[in-house]
């Protein structure tokens, strides 16, 4: 990883000297372990702050709605996606934007380290290989990176940048073995009503707090349908109605557009499994339309264009 990440500054170090972007966007080491942060590198000096780990989650498309200049961004497969889908809806265009592709190797969630350390305070984790060491003030222990990585590197389908206009290191394996159908398999074994149930186990410690709406590409909406009161869509609480609302409304939103790079789950304070709910949105998709978002920039996501011959399963009988 020090690898890419050395590869990463150079390039950016370039684009940057040679007037060719604006700024470069990437991450930089984070204030507490296993936390990257976003970063924006306007200067070559800027660029020496950039780094590639495992601990970077968070989807940089995000960070490009709404930008006039012209920027180099550096994404892995999900990422590039989300640009693709962005620049789909008219949110970016092809030549605003220099994508840097890098390979993921499959992110670690920090949530399922701090599992493995309980009631204790970690100072520092780094990479060595597969494996990760996790050091505290009176402890220092490896375990290895594929136990703890997000739960939707494994079922990844895209690890390597779909676009990009410079390749940083080489392309990868682009899957991470698991199947991404075995995430929505257990709703499609319920009945309607036992559907409902586990929705509301799932939901029931919502606070709230909309950070999986704010860190998602796909919600880039001035107003959200749920800060509107003329009509008010959607209550304030924290009732059980109101929450299952907010989240049906935005799976629903995301239909045919979510590359399932995981942020809503990383950015949740509460740990909820969001990804239940919107892998069988996805798995319906592919299955009814042939489609997976962010693929191809030429396509339109089915459910922004009408076709007569638009599968109608829900009409039947």
């Amino acid at each position: 990883m020090q690898e890419m990440t050395q590869q990463i500054r150079e390039s950016a170090k370039r684009l940057l000297e040679q007037g060719q972007v604006d700024c470069v966007l990437g991450y930089r080491k984070g204030t507490v372990p296993m936390q990257e942060r976003p970063f924006f590198a306007y200067t070559p000096e800027d660029a020496d702050q950039l780094v590639w780990t495992r601990f970077c989650v968070n989807n940089l498309a995000n960070f490009l709605i709404g930008r006039q200049d012209r920027i180099a961004v550096v994404a892995q497969g999900c990422v590039s996606r989300n640009i693709v889908g962005l620049i789909q809806e008219k949110q970016l265009t092809r030549e605003q934007v220099y994508v840097l592709g890098v390979h993921s190797p499959g992110m670690v969630d920090r949530g399922k380290v701090q599992e493995h350390f309980p009631n204790r305070v970690i100072h520092s984790v780094e990479e060595d290989g597969e494996e990760l060491v996790v050091s505290g003030a009176d402890f220092s222990e490896r375990i290895k990176v594929r136990d703890v990585k997000r739960n939707n590197c494994y079922t990844c389908t895209h690890r390597n940048a779909v676009i990009h206009d410079e390749l940083i290191g080489e392309q990868g394996k682009e899957t991470g073995g698991g199947n991404m159908d075995k995430v929505a398999a257990p709703w499609e074994k319920l009945s309607p009503e036992e559907r409902w149930e586990r929705l509301e186990e799932t939901f029931k410690d919502c606070i709230r707090c909309y950070a999986c709406r704010d860190v998602c590409p796909l919600c880039y909406c001035n107003q959200c349908f749920v800060d509107e009161n003329q009509p008010q869509w959607c209550g304030k609480t924290v009732e059980e109605t109101d929450v299952l609302t907010f989240h049906l409304l935005r799976a629903f939103h995301c239909a045919g557009r979510c590359t399932d790079c995981g942020a809503c789950e990383s950015a949740c304070p509460v740990g909820i499994k969001m990804r239940m709910l919107t892998s069988k949105l996805e798995k319906d998709i592919r299955e009814l339309y042939d489609y997976s978002p962010g693929l191809d920039l030429e396509s339109t996501p089915p459910l922004s264009v009408y076709r007569p011959e638009d599968p109608e399963p829900f009409a039947s009988g």
